[in-house]
């Protein structure tokens, strides 16, 4: 494996074997070159653990060579708008933008089940506080600061885009009112004395009585239905192997984890890579639609049309 390192985290090119609905002829190295799947995902400690069956050669792949890209969410959800990854994590408000480009895939989700983003502030306060604040956000395209938009109302807050690990230290230093957190700060951010004012996916299953979807995997569309079946075949497959050796799984997504322990690791990794990660099923599906219902209605994303679900 060779790795190097970025600003927005290492990146890691592996090359794993695996398995193929091909015949045998097709499968045979003499007769069908290798096919390159280049994946986008986020440095953090739930995507390094659902591809680690992938970077460590854990599974086969067949026909079929994986490199992996790292880059922050935000990052990603603008890349994805030029298709430069086969398979990429985005944030599913991006899902409407890049949708004639990608389907969401089956597997790979992750959903805040009655927890997710939350509002941080120095002081307590009330969520009808955050009415003309300036609320650092990691990113607009974000699905956390859509169902913020869809909380408070768009134009009621002001926001400054910060990177996703540095909005912590900006409210604790007064460079913003409140600060919107992803990933792993939503466990640490107490360590800085602060405060959450709401926690966004709660507000989404009170109103709607469904999870919240936050992020997804995307596969590009000029793959082909064939291609796409097997490469979902092979995500889903590295997510089971993570959730079957999660010891080891751990251990890997341990150093993308700042400032996180085994324990807070752990924790972590089981709010976002669960059953849901497996599979959507009918209830996570309908939370997808009903949100991108919601944000077109509002007006902020364009009609997705018919969401497809591969795998």
């Amino acid at each position: 494996m060779k790795q190097k390192t970025s600003k927005a985290g290492p990146r890691v090119e592996v090359q794993i074997d695996g398995d193929s609905e091909d015949t045998e002829e097709a499968r045979s190295p003499m007769t069908q070159e290798a096919l390159t799947i280049r994946v986008g995902h986020s440095p953090d400690p739930d995507d390094a653990f659902m591809f680690y069956a992938l970077a460590k050669d854990k599974i086969d792949t067949g026909r079929y060579r994986f490199t992996h890209e790292m880059a922050d969410i935000e990052t990603l959800n603008r890349r994805a708008e030029t298709g430069d990854f086969e398979v990429s994590a985005i944030s599913i408000h991006t899902y409407p933008f890049v949708c004639r480009k990608y389907a969401l895939l089956g597997c790979g989700c992750s959903m805040g089940d009655g927890y997710g983003p939350m509002v941080i502030s120095r002081e307590p306060m009330a969520l009808t506080d955050l009415r003309g604040k300036t609320i650092a956000i990691p990113g607009e395209r974000t699905t956390a600061f859509l169902a913020l938009n869809l909380c408070l109302g768009t134009g009621s807050f002001k926001h400054r885009v910060i990177m996703f690990d540095e909005i912590p230290q900006a409210v604790a230093e007064g460079k913003v009112d409140a600060g919107l957190i992803i990933h792993e700060a939503q466990l640490t951010y107490t360590r800085l004395g602060l405060h959450k004012v709401v926690d966004v996916a709660e507000w989404w299953a009170g109103q709607t009585d469904l999870p919240l979807p936050l992020g997804g995997n995307v596969i590009r569309r000029d793959l082909g239905a064939q291609q796409m079946r097997e490469v979902a075949g092979h995500l889903k497959a590295a997510i089971e192997y993570g959730l079957e050796h999660r010891t080891e799984a751990i251990a890997y997504a341990l150093q993308f984890g700042r400032g996180l322990d085994t324990e807070l690791t752990d924790r972590f990794v089981e709010m976002y890579v669960n059953r849901w990660t497996l599979d959507y099923g009918e209830r996570g599906r309908r939370a997808v639609r009903e949100l991108l219902v919601r944000a077109h209605g509002a007006g902020h994303v364009p009609d997705p049309g018919e969401i497809e679900f591969i795998g």
